[in-house]
């Protein structure tokens, strides 16, 4: 049995979102069959979608968003009228002291929108109690809580994406699906934190652009992703004009090359991948004009993606090597599918992949067979993560990778059966572990490796998080209970003794969501 528990740990630890507690039984499925058990989630690619009540296609936020910045320039207008209506004549001595409250009247929309997302979103740095000690019976005293701000539509709409994501990570069988949700979403990533678009965005950007095409192929999910408004947004597509097309010549601007050089560096070819800066260049005239439709609807719904012939680059471009004819939004096209079959690609993608799911240094016999199912199926993602299921490396190596803060919680979630109804305590968490949910520091992601996620501070921090979990739980659970449904037989006599001698149920639980069988995927 105990090689079968192991068996079934790695499933549900390396391939899955880790065991689910309660009398679901996923370690003993798990056990009769690890492979099948991962496999049978690509069986079902309709269970990729995601739908609930209130989530929003893209133009609709997209309005939504527009609506709301025309209604807080209209309250401004109005509360600077009323302000200079009962201000009293100004004199000479007091004119510069009034400059003050005028800066702050123009402060940007942009500006004021993160104020409020700060202030609207929980801040668990401040807010967040650290017991002193870890026993059950110690109460830290609870800060005095401002009051709640009313949440704005970018807010509430933020929110109810993630508790869409969070639930659906909950309740996964073995949770195979959602963790390539989560792997291709932090490959191609956008920052909700780039402005109130990005924000609004960042979940339909998932829903839309990543989860229909995670069984599906590479190339779709290439165009899907870098034609959606928010990746345009994101990388200041909607900037770049074609230096000698209409809009061009008449604005005096040019080429913005983030989203080019991007694409190359980070979503494709990778670093080392052969191209050169002529080549980001020729691609960044080839996507001019890839846009979406603002507020005025002038090109199309506003928030959706449009083409702009009058900002595309006019004439053929040379990209790696090969011509692509001036065909407007199909040359764009045309180039993304080239790009998504090269070889360099294929060996980028397979090693990321085999990266996240085995090991820091992927086993280059592994990253070997997954690239050439790339190749084989045209990027054929399914078959690639099935390849990845099937191969005995994957299988064999060690539980060496440490659970990315998302993923901790997410798991932890998922032992304590507790399917969350308010996203705040995740929000909150990820926040405070440096994994802000769909906000990566910059273009390249959160990072993939243990270096990132061990640091002594970081353990801290999940200490921390474990300790107020079992101070909130831990009385009415029974955590050599939870051990066996999170790794039975598997479980170290270490992590097991370390339970067992544990001075309250609530300290138990705590140094149970902190054992490797529950830190290590």
């Amino acid at each position: 049995m105990a090689r079968d528990s192991q068996a079934a740990l790695v499933a549900l630890n390396r391939f899955g979102l880790g065991a689910r507690g309660g009398a679901s039984g996923d370690l003993i499925n798990a056990a009769s069959d690890p492979r099948g058990f991962v496999k049978a989630e690509l069986a079902r690619p309709s269970g990729l979608l995601l739908e609930a009540p209130g989530l929003q296609s893209t133009p609709q936020l997209g309005q939504a968003v527009f609506a709301y910045q025309d209604q807080v320039r209209q309250a401004r207008e109005a509360a600077k009228e009323t302000a200079k209506a009962a201000a009293p004549a100004e004199t000479p001595a007091q004119a510069p002291a009034d400059q003050k409250p005028a800066l702050r009247r123009n402060l940007s929309l942009n500006a004021a929108a993160e104020i409020t997302g700060q202030m609207a979103d929980a801040k668990p740095a401040a807010t967040t109690v650290k017991p002193e000690t870890m026993q059950p019976n110690v109460t830290a005293p609870q800060p005095a809580r401002p009051a709640p701000q009313p949440l704005n539509v970018i807010q509430k709409t933020f929110r109810a994406e993630a508790l869409a994501r969070l639930q659906r990570a909950t309740l996964a069988e073995c949770g195979f699906t959602e963790r390539l949700v989560v792997f291709w979403s932090n490959h191609f990533c956008i920052s909700a934190s780039k402005g109130e678009l990005a924000r609004i965005w960042a979940g339909a950007f998932e829903r839309e652009a990543i989860r229909p095409h995670v069984l599906g192929r590479f190339a779709d999910m290439l165009k899907a992703v870098e034609q959606h408004p928010a990746m345009l947004f994101f990388l200041d597509n909607q900037q770049s004009l074609g230096p000698d097309s209409r809009a061009g010549q008449n604005r005096k601007r040019g080429l913005n090359e983030n989203l080019a050089r991007e694409i190359m560096e980070l979503h494709t070819l990778g670093v080392g991948g052969g191209y050169t800066q002529d080549d980001v260049t020729s691609l960044a005239r080839i996507i001019t004009g890839w846009t979406f439709a603002g507020r005025q609807g002038q090109l199309g719904p506003p928030g959706s993606f449009v083409f702009n012939a009058n900002a595309h680059q006019p004439g053929p471009q040379i990209l790696l090597g090969k011509t692509y004819e001036p065909t407007g939004l199909a040359q764009g096209e045309a180039a993304l599918a080239d790009i998504a079959r090269h070889p360099a690609t294929a060996n980028f993608i397979a090693t990321k992949f085999v990266r996240h799911f085995v090991a820091d240094d992927p086993p280059p016999s592994l990253v070997a067979r997954l690239r050439d199912v790339f190749v084989r199926t045209d990027g054929d993602l399914k078959a690639m993560a099935t390849a990845l299921v099937d191969s005995d490396e994957a299988w064999k190596a060690p539980l060496t990778k440490m659970r990315s803060p998302y993923e901790f919680l997410v798991a932890s979630g998922r032992l304590l059966a507790r399917v969350p109804e308010d996203p705040s305590r995740y929000l909150n968490g990820l926040n405070l572990l440096g994994q802000p949910l769909w906000s990566p520091a910059g273009p390249n992601g959160f990072p993939d490796t243990n270096a990132a996620w061990a640091a002594p501070e970081g353990m801290k921090l999940r200490l921390d998080i474990a300790a107020q979990i079992g101070a909130r739980l831990g009385s009415n659970i029974d955590p050599l209970d939870l051990l066996e449904f999170a790794a039975a037989d598997a479980a170290s006599i270490e992590t097991r003794r370390t339970v067992e001698r544990a001075e309250s149920r609530q300290q138990a639980l705590a140094l149970l969501l902190m054992s490797p069988e529950m830190q290590r995927r």
